[in-house]
């Protein structure tokens, strides 16, 4: 999709010169907004997998007792918690005085083809040790996206006293409220066996499945950017987050495999039917108080899927915040810094501060 903008912008550069270029982008389109802006440190490294701490700003309020951990996606990178200035989930975060850790899963390798669903589980178990080591604290909050929250929400399950609050941000719990993509991996039609037995699933497999939700969607896009050309946030805004869809990353096999079998096809997760490492993954052991956050528009993850977490945990102290927007949009758009970043962060800094 950005290709195809550049290659736009260096028809009518060459048609029109570079004025006109610049004038109808609102800026040189080589001059781009720098990604993943906040400053950061890697203080673990687990095979192709880091943990970074967020550096806090001058002037942020002082921390709650209890720091926090964003666990993204496997799908996609985790940059899009820290897609650029003035949208970037996790600096809202660390401005509002959040200890902030995210773990990046990394670019599986060929060999990853054989990290299993178990595997993935105990690298998180690994990170969320090292952040209590790091902190010396108790138990720590958990802010998940997309599948990161379903991972999150499974470690809970089996290690409930390590956790002081859970956000689970747009990611599936029941699946069988999976909508559209739950429909794309119906077993009738889709083999997952057959996809991960080649090895790790590329990243055109996986966007050829979120390109089959809405086929025309690369076209509206374009046509609605030249309508907003000679807006300076669109332009930037169009290129980070265009340029972060097209940065995706492999899906170890192995891994792969039970994510679609177990919990789209089968939906073990909210049956109590899933098991890690050889345990039973019971929802009802998370106690810890659970803010659900959902988009309105999210065809990903639509609400009733991420909201049944409460459903199934025994927690007393839930929320549910719904935010304008989709799946992406709700996390990066115009409204998120207003409305999103601002409440999760003062929801999470009342109980992670508790005693």
């Amino acid at each position: 999709m950005l290709d195809t903008l550049l290659t736009f912008a260096q028809t009518t550069s060459q048609a029109f010169g570079d004025a006109a270029m610049r004038t109808l982008f609102g800026r040189d389109v080589r001059d781009l907004p720098a990604l993943a802006p906040t400053p950061r440190d890697t203080v673990f490294t687990d095979g192709t997998a880091s943990l970074y701490r967020i550096r806090r700003p001058e002037g942020a309020p002082a921390a709650p007792r209890r720091p926090l951990l964003v666990v993204p996606s496997m799908i996609n990178r985790w940059y899009v918690l820290d897609l650029r200035r003035g949208a970037s989930f996790v600096e809202a975060l660390a401005a509002a005085g959040h200890d902030v850790f995210v773990l990046d899963w990394g670019v599986a390798r060929d060999e990853d083809r054989h990290l299993t669903w178990d595997d993935v589980l105990a690298r998180l178990a690994r990170m969320v040790r090292r952040v209590k080591r790091i902190t010396r604290a108790d138990r720590i909050g958990m802010l998940g996206y997309c599948m990161g929250a379903t991972l999150m929400s499974i470690f809970a399950a089996q290690h409930p006293d390590d956790v002081a609050a859970l956000v689970n941000l747009a990611g599936p719990i029941d699946f069988a409220q999976s909508g559209l993509l739950g429909h794309l991996v119906e077993p009738a039609w889709f083999d997952a066996h057959a996809v991960a037995d080649a090895g790790n699933v590329s990243p055109s497999q996986m966007q050829s499945g979120f390109t089959a939700l809405r086929p025309t969607l690369n076209l509206s896009k374009l046509v609605n950017l030249a309508d907003r050309a000679k807006q300076r946030s669109a332009v930037e805004g169009f290129y980070a987050i265009e340029t972060w869809g097209g940065d995706n990353v492999p899906f170890p096999g192995a891994a792969y495999e039970t994510y679609i079998t177990e919990l789209y096809q089968q939906n073990r997760l909210v049956r109590g039917e899933h098991h890690v490492a050889g345990a039973v993954v019971d929802l009802g052991a998370i106690t810890c108080p659970i803010l659900v956050i959902g988009a309105d528009r999210d065809t990903i993850c639509p609400l009733p899927a991420a909201q049944a977490l409460l459903d199934h945990a025994r927690s007393t102290d839930t929320k549910v915040l719904v935010v304008p927007g989709g799946h992406v949009g709700a996390v990066v758009g115009s409204r998120a810094a207003k409305e999103l970043y601002p409440a999760t962060a003062a929801w999470l800094h009342e109980r992670l501060d508790r005693p």
